[in-house]
């Protein structure tokens, strides 16, 4: 298994380990050796961490948490209680130790450490009033993604997937149209789903 970290925060990558839309859920954590592999391709984490099923289920929650404090972000209204606690928690924990050598920077840690450096992310961004939090506009895709394109036009979580079968499709629905005698605006690629002219702030 290979994970995709594209959504420019650890927090939002590890929410996007659920893949497919979230009605119909395909885990891509379904046992504690996927969140070690997970924890050791992730740049911004120590690259040997262990995982036993405590603090598998313990990840699983803040993955579940940081996805419900997002979708509040994105839906303007106050933080869900629970979830605010459970990434909390997880925040007030050691994070990992970072170290510099000749060879780079050496993070080290066990996995309690690394999911409180990812707490601590999605944090960050959800505190951020200028943060543009945004869900893939691909349907089918519900991963979340940090927008910090120029304008923030972006409209996918990652081009070399979702933007690149969007414009694929599009391609063909133009050539389709054309041989109809359509009008092939009519087959533009869709917008996202989150409007850029969302505040992206938080209320207060």
């Amino acid at each position: 298994m290979s994970f995709v970290f594209v959504s420019g925060n650890p927090a939002l990558d590890l929410v996007g380990t659920v893949g497919s839309r979230r009605d119909k859920p395909v885990d891509l954590l379904a046992a504690p050796a996927d969140l070690e592999q997970w924890v050791r391709e992730c740049d911004e984490l120590p690259d040997r961490v262990t995982a036993d099923a405590a603090t598998f289920a313990s990840a699983l929650r803040l993955r579940e948490a940081l996805h419900q404090l997002a979708l509040d972000r994105l839906e303007c209204r106050p933080f869900t209680p629970a979830a605010l606690d459970t990434v909390n928690s997880a925040a007030a924990r050691p994070v990992p130790t970072v170290e510099l050598g000749d060879a780079g920077v050496r993070l080290s840690g066990d996995l309690r450490s690394a999911l409180a450096h990812v707490a601590r992310s999605g944090i960050a961004v959800l505190a951020d009033p200028d943060a543009c939090l945004k869900e893939c506009g691909r349907s089918g895709c519900t991963r979340l993604y940090l927008d910090r394109s120029r304008g923030a036009r972006r409209t996918w979580c990652g081009m070399e997937g979702c933007g690149s079968r969007v414009k694929a499709a599009a391609y063909r629905a133009r050539k389709q149209a054309a041989k109809q005698g359509l009008d092939p605006a009519a087959t533009r690629e869709p917008a996202t789903r989150a409007p850029a002219d969302r505040e992206p702030g938080h209320p207060k």
